[in-house]
């Protein structure tokens, strides 16, 4: 494996997501004290109404809608017990004016001899971008995105440390210029555009691990299931803990929704950038989904 490690990497800035991730983390740092749009434009740098738009197109949601739902989050959290809410959750997303946003993402798992040389031949190019939901750390083969972590500065050794170590055989090269038109519709995947092509990933995983990346693509955006949801799609209703560990061991942050899985109980915790950003990502999904 070649030793690229390097730290600080060059960092890609595409165009409009700066302000937007800035704003982001502010109205989610602040949630409790509501912060005005005046305040929330001043953190970032821009003029009210130059904010508003910015915002607005780079979020999907206003703002104060974006607040709105933050506030309101746990409130929503609450399930029915008893209720299957997977196959409800499906039925949601698949009717009325859905854009069935999951079927434009197309998932290529490895072979089990692929996954057992854990990468040895591929070349994985990499890249440090900025996107509206922060600093994101991106790998990608000739087949697609194979690593999305979030990577701000405290995190972005180990956010390195771990893509090769799950890729322990590949070659890594830096280049910015092969990653750059895949996290623009990475980013747009997750902010739910619609995109003119699916979006390709390049998953390696076990046959357990690949059945709970599949189920977990399944997942409306904006929905959330349990780990038992989950557990029963897959036939392994006794399985919940393994669940969880699979889920936990996704590679691709955001474009396989590991942060839409939840406790029976409507907590939302285990994430492995935080609590704090899951429920961030998650009341960005609800208020887009909301505003569609």
């Amino acid at each position: 494996m070649n030793d690229q490690s390097h730290i600080p990497l060059s960092v890609t800035r595409l165009d409009g997501f700066a302000p937007v991730a800035r704003a982001i983390d502010y109205l989610a740092s602040n949630a409790d004290s509501r912060p005005t749009l005046e305040q929330t434009a001043a953190h970032v740098g821009l003029s009210p109404a130059h904010f508003q738009r910015v915002f607005k197109a780079g979020a999907g949601v206003s703002p104060k809608r974006f607040l709105q739902y933050l506030a309101a989050q746990e409130a929503k959290r609450a399930m029915t017990n008893g209720e299957d809410v997977l196959s409800a959750a499906y039925s949601a997303g698949l009717s009325g004016a859905s854009r069935l946003h999951d079927l434009f993402l197309a998932a290529e798992a490895m072979t089990p001899g692929e996954y057992r040389r854990k990468g040895e031949g591929l070349c994985i190019r990499f890249a440090l971008v900025d996107g509206p939901l922060g600093r994101v750390l991106i790998g990608a083969t000739e087949k697609g995105i194979c690593w999305l972590s979030f990577a701000d500065d405290a995190v972005l050794a180990d956010s390195m440390q771990q893509m090769k170590h799950d890729w322990a055989a590949a070659t890594f090269v830096e280049d910015a210029e092969f990653v750059t038109p895949l996290a623009r519709q990475a980013f747009a995947f997750a902010m739910n555009h619609r995109l003119d092509e699916p979006l390709k990933l390049h998953v390696r995983g076990t046959n357990f691990q690949l059945k709970v990346w599949e189920a977990l693509l399944r997942i409306p955006y904006g929905h959330l299931v349990t780990y038992g949801d989950i557990a029963k799609n897959i036939c392994a209703e006794k399985a919940n803990r393994a669940v969880g560990t699979a889920v936990g061991a996704n590679l691709i942050s955001v474009l396989i929704p590991c942060h839409r899985v939840i406790l029976s109980s409507g907590v939302v915790h285990n994430y492995r950038w935080g609590a704090p950003r899951k429920k961030t990502i998650l009341a960005m999904e609800e208020a887009i989904s909301q505003n569609a």
